[in-house]
Formats: C-alpha cells, sequence, structure tokens
C-alpha cells in the first residue's frame, strides 16, 4: 500500500501539478499548430506567448490546486477547443459555435454527443484528473517554496518576452496577421465577447425593429385566389439529388412534376442555420446581415401586402431569429411543443396543418414551412417504409459507417421529395394561382473525402456545405397569367445564384409584391436578375470571397464537377 501512496503523493505533488496544469493548457495551441495555415513564426507566437502567459499566472498563488481552478474557463476552452478539432478537423472555437450551444434544442445536442463520445472521453481522461488533483492540492493546503516561484516567475518572463518578440516579427512578416483572430486563446475571448454582443442584440431585436415597414403593396388583382408556399430545407445538399445529377434516384416525384424548376449553381452564404435560415427569411444577406436586427422578415411583407401568413415548423423553437420571423405571421406552430407530438414523425406532419388552412379558401396566403429534412440522426427523418436504400441503420458518425449512413440521408432527400410532391398536389387541388419555392439552409459533410469531414457548421465551409437545392415549381393558372416571371426563371435557371440574398427576392417578384426593399438583380423570378461573384458569412459576419475561402483542392474540383465556375 506505501509504494501506492508514494506514486499518488507524487502524481498530485504541488510541483506536479503546476506543471501538468501548464501542459494541458497547451495542448490546443500545439494542436491548432497543425491544423490551422499558420507560418512557422506564427506557430512559434501561439506556443510560446500563451504558455509563458499561463507559466505566469500559475505563479500568482502559491497553492497550484487555487490556481488551476482559477484557470478552470481556459481548461472548459482547452477541452471544447480538442473537442470541435476531433468534429471539424480545423478552426479555433469560433462566435457561431457559442451560439449554436444556445440556439441547439437538446434533442440535436443529444445526437451530435453520442457521436462525439471518443473526443469527450479523450478530454475527460485529460482534464478531469487535473481538477481532481487540484481539489487534492487545496485540501492537502499545499505551498509551493517561495524560491520556487520566484524562479518560475523569471522562467515566464523571459518566455512572454520572446512570445512578445516572435509575435512582433509575425505581425511584420505577415499583414493578415491579428492576435484576436489566430492567436489562442486570445482570439476565444475576442469570439465570447462577439457573441454575447449578438446575443444582446439578438435580445433587443423586438425594440430595435419595431418601428419598421417595408411599405409592401400587392400589384396582382386582388380578386385573384393566390397561394404561395416557402419551404425551407434542412441540411439537404445538391449533389444528393437526381434533380441535379445525382446518380440515385432521390427525387423521382418532383423530376415528373410539370411546372418545376430546378437550379443546380444555388450556393448558400452561410452553413450554420442560426444565420442561413434567419437570411431566407429577411432581406439580410451575407454582405449586409447586420440589417437584421433592425428589419422584420418575410412574412410581415407579405402581411403588409395583404397575405394571410402562416408559420409551420417541424423544429422546435430556439429563441432565434428564425422563432422572431416565423412568429410575425397570422398564424404560427412549431408541431414538436405540441403535447402529445410524436417525434418520430417526419416532415409529413406538416400536410394536415397545410390542408387545415388550404381549406379555409382565403383570397391570399402565404405558407412558409421551416422542416427538420435530413439533419443527423438521418435513419429518424423520415418512416420505416420510406427507406428505399439499405442497410440504413447506422446512427454512430463513423467514417466507417459511411454506406449506411449515406443510404439514410439519401433516403431523407427522397422523403423530401415526396413531401414537396404531396404540397404540390395539395396546391393545384385547390386551383388557385400558386407557387412553391424549396431551397436548403446549407449542406451537409458525410465523410465525402479524404478530410472525413462530418456534419455542418464548421467554421471552414466545405462544397458539400456549400451547394443547396432551389427549387421553384408554378401552378398552370400562374404560368399563364405571369409567363414573364417563368420566363425569367427559367432563363436565369443556369445561372449562379446566392440562395441567402436571393430566396427573400424571388418570392416577393413571385408573388407580386413590391416594396423599396425588393431588389430585382438579386430575384431569380425577374428578367434584371445579375450574376455575382459567391460570398460567405465568415464567423464575424464578414463577407468574403468563396475561393478564398476552401481550404482544398476537392472543394474546387467539387464545384467544376458540377459545372459552377467560382
Amino acid at each position: 500500500m506505501k509504494p501506492c501512496k508514494d506514486i499518488l503523493k507524487a502524481c498530485v505533488s504541488a510541483r506536479s501539478l503546476f506543471f501538468i496544469t501548464i501542459l494541458v493548457l497547451a495542448l490546443p495551441n500545439v494542436a491548432l499548430c497543425l491544423t490551422e495555415r499558420m507560418g512557422l513564426m506564427a506557430c512559434v507566437t501561439n506556443v510560446v506567448l500563451p504558455v509563458a502567459a499561463v507559466w505566469l499566472l500559475m505563479t500568482l498563488n502559491r497553492c497550484p490546486g487555487k490556481m488551476t481552478w482559477i484557470l478552470f474557463l481556459l481548461i472548459f476552452f482547452a477541452a471544447f477547443q480538442l473537442v470541435l478539432l476531433y468534429l471539424f478537423g480545423h478552426s479555433i472555437i469560433a462566435v457561431d459555435m457559442f451560439l449554436n450551444l444556445v440556439t441547439t434544442n437538446p434533442g440535436e445536442a443529444l445526437e451530435l454527443l453520442d457521436n462525439l463520445i471518443p473526443a469527450v472521453i479523450g478530454v475527460v481522461v485529460v482534464y478531469i484528473p487535473v481538477l481532481v488533483f487540484a481539489v487534492v492540492s487545496i485540501r492537502r493546503k499545499d505551498r509551493l517554496p517561495c524560491d520556487f516561484m520566484l524562479r518560475q516567475r523569471r522562467y515566464a518572463a523571459v518566455g512572454i518576452a520572446a512570445g512578445a518578440v516572435c509575435l512582433g516579427v509575425t505581425y511584420a512578416s505577415d499583414k493578415d496577421y491579428r492576435a484576436e483572430l489566430h492567436l489562442y486563446p486570445v482570439n476565444v475571448f475576442y469570439n465570447l465577447g462577439l457573441a454575447v454582443e449578438r446575443t444582446c442584440a439578438t435580445n433587443s431585436y423586438a425594440d430595435t425593429s419595431a418601428d419598421f415597414t417595408f411599405n409592401a403593396k400587392a400589384t396582382h388583382p386582388a380578386a385573384d385566389r393566390e397561394v404561395y408556399v416557402y419551404v425551407i430545407g434542412e441540411t439537404a445538399r445538391a449533389c444528393s439529388f437526381s434533380l441535379y445529377g445525382y446518380g440515385r434516384e432521390t427525387t423521382p416525384m418532383l423530376a415528373h412534376e410539370e411546372g418545376v424548376i430546378a437550379f443546380p449553381k444555388a450556393v448558400t452564404q452561410s452553413n450554420t442555420t442560426h444565420k442561413s435560415v434567419p437570411m431566407l427569411l429577411s432581406a439580410a444577406s451575407a454582405e449586409d446581415y447586420d440589417r437584421i436586427y433592425k428589419e422584420k422578415g418575410i412574412i410581415t411583407a407579405f402581411k403588409e401586402a395583404g397575405f394571410h401568413t402562416v408559420f409551420i415548423s417541424n423544429q422546435l423553437p430556439n429563441h432565434s431569429f428564425i422563432d422572431f420571423f416565423g412568429e410575425e405571421a397570422d398564424q404560427w406552430v412549431f408541431l414538436k411543443e405540441r403535447k402529445g407530438y410524436d417525434p418520430s414523425q417526419g416532415d409529413e406532419a406538416m400536410l394536415p396543418e397545410i390542408r387545415k388552412v388550404l381549406a379555409e379558401g382565403r383570397r391570399k396566403e402565404l405558407i412558409v414551412l421551416h422542416t427538420y429534412g435530413s439533419h443527423f440522426n438521418y435513419r429518424e427523418r423520415y418512416p420505416r417504409q420510406a427507406a428505399a436504400f439499405t442497410p440504413d441503420d447506422a446512427t454512430e458518425a463513423k467514417a466507417k459507417n459511411r454506406a449506411s449512413l449515406v443510404n439514410a440521408y439519401d433516403n431523407t432527400i427522397r422523403y423530401t421529395d415526396r413531401l414537396l410532391a404531396s404540397i404540390i398536389s395539395e396546391l393545384r387541388g385547390t386551383g388557385a394561382v400558386s407557387a412553391l419555392l424549396y431551397t436548403s439552409d446549407h449542406g451537409e459533410n458525410i465523410f465525402d473525402d479524404s478530410r472525413r469531414l462530418f456534419l455542418h457548421a464548421s467554421p471552414v465551409p466545405s462544397y458539400y456545405e456549400l451547394h443547396v437545392p432551389l427549387i421553384v415549381w408554378t401552378s398552370d393558372g400562374y404560368r399563364q397569367r405571369y409567363a414573364t416571371v417563368t420566363a425569367s426563371l427559367t432563363a436565369n435557371r443556369t445561372k449562379r445564384i446566392a440562395t441567402s440574398a436571393s430566396a427573400f427576392h424571388t418570392m416577393l417578384t413571385i408573388a407580386g409584391i413590391d416594396t423599396p426593399l425588393r431588389n430585382d438583380s438579386l430575384s431569380a423570378a425577374s428578367s434584371l436578375f445579375t450574376v455575382r461573384p459567391y460570398v460567405y458569412l465568415n464567423d464575424h459576419n464578414r463577407a468574403v470571397p468563396v475561393t478564398g475561402l476552401l481550404r482544398s483542392e476537392k472543394d474546387f474540383e467539387m464545384f467544376k464537377e458540377k459545372g459552377i465556375n467560382l
């Protein structure tokens, strides 16, 4: 027993804890040097300066256990950072990662957590013992010798001086380098501050948008019955739609629908739901995203033009702009909040709600749907009998399960195809002048290339997250009455389109709603539509060229393969 006690005592000795804490907090710095695009001097700075700073902090109290717990936030960030590197393979903790924590519902979080178990176990094994050792040290009232502390302060000071020199050289040699963007954990604290700032701005939305108006007016004949449906999909990538040439028949129903126009070169401006969906629901885009804090959404524009509006969501509310814009409708419902709602029900659970709205026979109607679409776990997004591709029962996010995961994902696309065809059938049955627009907030990675990326929301997106479907259907009556609009849709079909910027204006054009905020150069339904360079709304809400963002040659190859000239 005595040797074991001696070993335990050595493991939790004050000096051991002092250096172990410094070491485990340095792990993200070393890992980021391997995963990020940094020059040699930036890498040296990223290790030397932060490690020396932590070293100095550890000398502020002679009880290393207390200092370890005082630095708990750094330990939390270090663990969080390593888990994200496991998930995405690169990038520091982004602003959007912090915002995802407060806008993701518990169900989604648990589904993702199940597939991060190896990473979670890893950080638990590394960091929890350190915290336990710190508690032991505190209870034992450990105190480091004064001469030891003075010596360590000198070492830390030398390290900080060396790091400062490296930082200066880095700034001088790299014009794009900024400590708040590239130096961990400075960048994490900077991003946390931005996340808090954006959360406050979001929470103030009701006040900042209270006096906003579109001054919208309808230009179509008041006597015509019109019904427009705007379907916002979830996690659907264009390369998995047979409408766009995918080898599997994932969209057999839409392929045979008369009046369907599919846009093959549509790209989203964000791969995170909490930004991409609000852009689809408003006039905000990557180029002017901050307007979202003071303007209302597309539903209000339709209301001002005399339309009755309905918002139906198959997702849980998350106190984000999605909720705010949805709740501007005359009627809104989050199906998953209903008592007795079966969470295993797919998006077809929205069909009875749609039928009720259509049965009321209003003269002017807008229905906005927010689906659960193809969000992971894929297998739970469609009924068992809808599985066209099998085996599809893998639920663990591992590269070895890719074939089964792709089968399940393709089944979700086929199920979306069935949903859209059903809605079109309901619209056709009304005899009204009607149209439907469908697009997805972003795409998805499913271990598609050597990088083995999975899911979406990476701070550095890939082709699979950006290329999304954009589909418009118009009824016979619509095509007869508004032939110039359908002609423009057809003419613009093969052009490059940013869905985040264009969907709002396209819907207004299709519905004949005029407002000073409508920009026909962004509308795919207008002859004035103008092709623009693809941009992406980065983590700091700046529009950056997609060409300068992609990290892999594979991404460029995939865009080229799909006929998309970046």
